[in-house]
């Protein structure tokens, strides 16, 4: 080997290994960070707004929005609001903010939930007067509220608990007992309205997590459980979303209120009244609403005399809402077991409807002979002065409604039965 040769391997050499140098140590750092979004890039629309056509009309509608705060009592437009002649409707309450469902106590407590705020309330009337107390906060969408010997049942986002003896402890609520933390955490459609059956079986709904979609196994659903969380069970599917429900004085079968889908017209679908009849019913969802209708999406193929027909249609986009059978004795005999029925009221129509309490009128068979405006004159000029969530028929056999939009109640009562002591 000339010298020459060797000077030109020992060169190569420490080239070799000066690069596999370089490369190792590049190896050990980290990664560079992902470049930014540009900026201007188009961020994904919310849940509500998936499916909105590009036209300009439909671009301009969203949910409404309430109040940041209630609307002071002497602000809130009770005398825009209508009933039947020989009722009268007052404000009962004020000062709950995004007042959402109601249940009444044992002892005459008025429990409110909120879907917004994360409180739950209680009614009480003390020295003659009534007091608004919040006896839980933090809570994630406590929208649904039951109760049942003593103890109210909460219904958050994803778990259902249960507060004890909640009456006698509302400056010092007892801590809760979980009864169940098997559901969904999806937001689209996850607040619910629970209840207790006359099988003494707590009643919980799982909304669909879009506005249209094919729900997997989980969702779309009614479910019913022992009172202990123990027993789930699905009863019902191709819900979308209700978010009211009773059951027949006399049948003792379940009636549900349901919301359709958006953004296929001003005009379809409707919001249904649904009566369940036997465990496993499907009523639609994706593919027909109101009975009638097939799904653009889901429906090829289908028939809609696959699934169980609603009990009446409740308008287009009304978000039907709270329902209650009426079972006092206040009212005349003509309102004994009809159906008093919360309509929140459209945001995706240009025109708003809705806004009211309907009550639907039943023949012997438990289907329904009509649908009635009961409380109306929430819209104004095209927008909202109030909301009704939720209806609540009190001992006297007055009617409570509930307002997410003004934090208020209102009381209907029927002949001299007027009474205020806010």
């Amino acid at each position: 080997m000339t010298m020459g040769t060797l000077v030109l391997r020992l060169l190569l050499a420490c080239t070799t290994a000066a690069s596999v140098g370089v490369l190792s140590a590049a190896a050990q750092q980290p990664a560079a960070p992902a470049a930014a979004p540009a900026a201007g890039a188009s961020q994904p629309p919310p849940s509500w707004a998936v499916g909105r056509p590009e036209i300009e009309a439909a671009q301009k509608l969203a949910p409404v929005a309430p109040p940041p705060i209630p609307i002071a009592a002497d602000k809130i437009q009770v005398d825009k609001l209508k009933v039947p002649q020989g009722f009268t409707v007052e404000l009962w309450a004020s000062g709950l903010n995004n007042a959402r469902s109601m249940r009444l106590g044992d002892k005459g407590t008025v429990f409110v939930g909120t879907r917004l705020v994360g409180n739950v309330y209680a009614v009480v009337e003390k020295n003659g007067k009534r007091e608004v107390k919040t006896i839980l906060t933090g809570l994630h969408r406590p929208n649904g509220l039951a109760f049942k010997d003593g103890a109210l049942y909460v219904a958050e986002l994803s778990k259902i608990w249960k507060y004890e003896n909640i009456e006698d402890n509302l400056d010092n609520p007892p801590q809760p007992k979980l009864v169940s933390d098997q559901f969904p955490t999806d937001e689209p459609h996850g607040w619910k309205f629970i209840g207790i059956g006359p099988d003494n079986k707590l009643y919980v709904p799982v909304g669909n997590p879009c506005n249209n979609c094919l729900p997997p196994d989980t969702h779309a659903q009614i479910r019913r459980m022992n009172l202990d969380g123990s027993g789930m069970e699905v009863i019902a599917r191709g819900v979308r979303n209700t978010v009211g429900f009773d059951w027949h004085p006399v049948t003792k079968e379940l009636y549900f209120t349901d919301n359709g889908r958006d953004w296929v017209s001003e005009d379809l679908p409707a919001d249904e009244l649904n009566r369940l009849t036997k465990v496993g019913q499907h009523f639609g969802t994706p593919f027909c609403y109101q009975g009638d209708f097939l799904d653009p999406e889901f429906g090829w193929g289908r028939s809609c005399d696959e699934f169980v027909k609603p009990v009446a249609l409740l308008g287009p986009h009304t978000a039907a809402l709270g329902m209650r059978f009426y079972t006092g004795t206040m009212f005349p005999r003509q309102y004994r077991n009809a159906i008093f029925i919360a309509r929140h009221g459209a945001w995706n129509r240009t025109k708003k409807i809705g806004g009211d309490v309907v009550v639907a009128q039943l023949n012997r068979d438990g289907t329904v002979s009509k649908i009635e405006p009961f409380l109306t004159g929430f819209i104004q000029n095209n927008s909202y002065i109030g909301r009704p969530v939720d209806v609540l028929v009190m001992k006297d056999g007055s009617l409570l409604v509930s307002d997410d939009y003004a934090g208020a109640i209102y009381r209907i009562s029927y002949g001299a039965s007027r009474v205020s002591r806010r």
